[in-house]
């Protein structure tokens, strides 16, 4: 297990065990050269009250089950997300109807809708019983939220939403030039933005939350 530990970590310890301030510490690591997010995650590993040697806090690892659960959570996330858009754009080819290929939107329209109801009936209820379940654990043990899984999965999420917001403004800018916006164009613009704005922040806003119980 030794090689777990970093130079910083043996000289955080050190230092706190020599009953240097954090502040001092900081500031000497500071002009060293250190990143700062580095630092605060060194000195955030000891306990802060006195003892004769530093004092490490619980720190969270990575579990096959907890992996399990961030998997789960994400993926019925992810399903909901998609089933949802794809219910509201067969709602707006409904109302708005191409007229070139009217005869065939009824019929894969409705098989549409029904696939995208099933998804929702199945996998939203997952999305919520999940999460329900690793808030509590969270609940009682604030240490999870600097979980790998759960860090991974947010950041890959936000990447996601980051690129589809991305390309559905490129996609909007794109018709706009060549003149062939259209009611339901825009409003299916309007919902993969809306989806993909949420996703963003939600788990921005869990970050921080998660950066403000840190300090």
């Amino acid at each position: 297990m030794a090689a777990d530990h970093s130079p910083l970590d043996d000289f955080v310890r050190a230092a706190l065990e020599k009953g240097q301030d954090r502040m001092a510490i900081a500031s000497a690591l500071d002009r060293a050269g250190w990143p700062t997010e580095e630092v605060s995650n060194a000195l955030g590993a000891y306990a802060d009250f006195p003892f004769p040697v530093a004092v490490p806090l619980p720190r969270a690892s990575l579990s096959a089950r907890e992996m399990f659960l961030y998997l789960v959570l994400f993926t019925a996330l992810y399903i909901s997300a998609w089933n949802f858009g794809s219910l509201l754009f067969d709602f707006i080819d409904r109302a708005f109807p191409d007229v070139t290929q009217r005869r065939y939107v009824d019929s894969y329209s409705m098989e549409s809708i029904r696939w995208a109801v099933s998804a929702l009936i199945v996998a939203f209820p997952v999305f919520l019983w999940t999460s329900r379940y690793i808030g509590k654990r969270l609940a009682a043990n604030p240490a999870g939220r600097l979980s790998p899984a759960r860090r991974w999965c947010t950041y890959i999420t936000l990447f996601i939403a980051v690129a589809v917001l991305i390309g559905d403004a490129t996609t909007l800018i794109y018709n706009l030039l060549g003149g062939e916006l259209t009611v339901r164009f825009v409003l299916k613009a309007i919902v993969v933005a809306g989806i993909a704005t949420s996703a963003l922040l939600y788990y921005l806003r869990d970050l921080r939350h998660e950066e403000r119980a840190a300090a």
